[in-house]
Parts: structure tokens; C-alpha cells; sequence
């Protein structure tokens, strides 16, 4: 299969249960390490904060940050 998106970042739509793709990449960066995430590896986001996290454990530190911050 050709790949023709080079190394670039996608923007994603996070939906509740999915996404959807709004710009062609190979991955996405995590809100909370910076670390990138391709997106057949994708497992966690946030929809409410629309962004992508590259573990569970990043995506409930992430939700504790915006939670104290009453973000959520």
C-alpha cells in the first residue's frame, strides 16, 4: 500500500467512540507528552477537549490537569 502523507501530522475530528479525518497524516501528537502517535495506534482522546493521548495514563493525567482547572 502507498503512503503518501510523508510524515505529516492529520487533524482529526475525536468523536465519542471515533474519529473522523479532516486533513490527511500518519499521526497525530499527544496533549500530554508531546510523543507522536500513529494513527493505527490511536487508542485514546479526549472528544470534549479534542485532543489525542498516546496512553491511558496520559489521557487521566490529562482529564485531572483540565478537571482542576475547571475545564471539565
Amino acid at each position: 500500500m502507498l503512503n503518501f502523507t510523508g510524515g505529516r501530522q492529520a487533524r482529526l475530528k475525536y468523536l465519542s467512540g471515533s474519529f473522523k479525518v479532516l486533513a490527511d497524516g500518519d499521526h497525530v501528537v499527544c496533549a500530554t507528552t508531546g510523543a507522536r502517535i500513529p494513527l493505527q495506534s490511536l487508542r485514546y482522546w479526549s472528544h470534549e477537549l479534542q485532543e489525542a493521548y498516546a496512553s491511558a495514563e496520559a489521557a487521566v493525567q490529562r482529564h485531572g490537569e483540565m478537571k482542576a482547572k475547571g475545564l471539565l
